[in-house]
């Protein structure tokens, strides 16, 4: 608990804003809430600028929207229509939350920060969108709920990392970014395959009703 508690030192603090620009790609509500639960705990110390998450307030709507999004996150094309509508929030919620933990004494870290946060919700938001599309032409339902639950985990796993063992969450976050971006090469090619099979069918169906 101690080792929780005390986030003072700079790879510490490095590794909290990297772990919550990546997590707010995924899991934004989720980072907020259980960040802000664990300040209001007293389990971390959080730096100065991520303190706005541990009031009450913040608690009430984050809890909301993170009970919202767990199960939002495991309807089949819900889940894709989620993750689109978050495009325009994600990422730039990575970016303050990053600067929030960096930037309270420089301006200028504050926006490396951001730069550096904003990227990494990007990087992990696409990746997860391009997942679930793909994961979306399968019909059964099942496939959405590992993939999911595997989120879920993922997501607690990485910021308790990062709270904990710094140094490890490096590795862990190139080597997850590392995935991320081959999964993106990979899936995009795979969804194009069936965009133009899809494209196909249905010109070959309008052909067969003008013949």
């Amino acid at each position: 608990m101690d080792a929780l508690k005390h986030l003072v030192d700079t790879p510490q603090l490095l590794a909290l804003a990297a772990a919550l620009g990546w997590a707010s790609g995924v899991r934004l509500y989720a980072a907020v809430f259980l960040v802000g639960a664990a300040g209001f705990m007293g389990w971390i110390d959080l730096p100065q600028g991520l303190k706005i998450l541990q009031h009450p307030g913040v608690l009430a709507a984050s809890g909301f929207m993170f009970f919202v999004e767990f199960f939002a996150d495991k309807i089949p094309l819900v889940d894709s229509l989620w993750d689109m509508v978050h495009t325009v929030i994600r990422i730039p919620a990575g970016a303050a939350l990053a600067a929030g933990a960096l930037g309270a004494d420089s301006q200028a870290m504050g926006w490396v920060a951001a730069l550096l946060g904003g990227s990494l919700a990007a990087t992990s938001h696409a990746a997860k969108l391009t997942t679930r599309a793909a994961v979306n032409t399968s019909p059964e339902p099942f496939s959405n709920i590992a993939v999911s639950l595997f989120e879920d985990g993922f997501v607690i796993f990485m910021l308790w990392l990062a709270a904990t063992h710094p140094a490890i969450f490096a590795i862990a976050l190139l080597l997850t970014l590392a995935v991320a971006v081959l999964l993106l090469i990979v899936l995009v090619k795979f969804l194009r395959i069936v965009l133009r099979k899809l494209s196909e069918f249905f010109a070959g169906q309008r052909s067969l009703q003008k013949g």
